[in-house]
């Protein structure tokens, strides 16, 4: 089991969709409903704390994996985040993803944050700082219209998030004292 205990906040997001927390909640843990506003990829959760986690390509290979750390329907979901199969991303430590969904009067305010327990570099975090804004935009506008946003995906990563990843899987810094 993750000791989250030891994981910092790095990356908080938040947003307020227009509907319940139950539907946000199954926006988050239905593969069906994840493949549309996740780049494609289908979650799988073995729905309780100590479970499998995983996200999977549209082809059905694994491209993060992990274990749910805490299954509270409908309010909180975390879950550990290791990258499978994409060096040098799938070199570095786990992460915790963790939803928090809680009713702000008439609408639902979804919390997402990214913790990490090593002195993780600003660059690798770019990453995110591109992608979580874009999935859960396009969480809220398939809640909230059953429409999906399509987004240009043509640039990629910024260059110095690439890297800063092959920077830290060759040095590995959390393994230092």
């Amino acid at each position: 089991m993750i000791d989250s205990a030891a994981y910092k906040p790095k990356t908080v997001y938040r947003t307020y969709i227009a509907a319940p927390p139950d539907r946000v909640w199954q926006a988050l843990i239905d593969p069906a409903f994840t493949r549309q506003y996740f780049f494609g990829l289908a979650t799988e959760i073995e729905p309780r704390s100590g479970g499998r986690f995983c996200l999977r390509w549209p082809d059905g290979r694994e491209h993060i994996t992990g274990e749910v750390v805490d299954w509270s329907p409908p309010r909180r979901l975390c879950v550990s985040w290791d990258i499978q199969n994409m060096p040098p991303f799938s070199d570095l430590p786990t992460c915790l993803v963790t939803y928090d969904v809680e009713p702000a009067g008439e609408v639902t305010r979804l919390t997402m944050t990214e913790s990490h327990d090593w002195d993780i570099p600003r660059e690798i975090l770019l990453g995110g700082d591109e992608g979580w804004p874009k999935i859960l935009s396009g969480l809220k506008s398939l809640v909230e219209t059953g429409r999906r946003l399509v987004f240009d995906m043509k640039e990629g990563p910024p260059p110095e998030f690439l890297a800063a990843a092959a920077k830290a899987a060759a040095e590995r810094p959390w393994l230092k004292d």
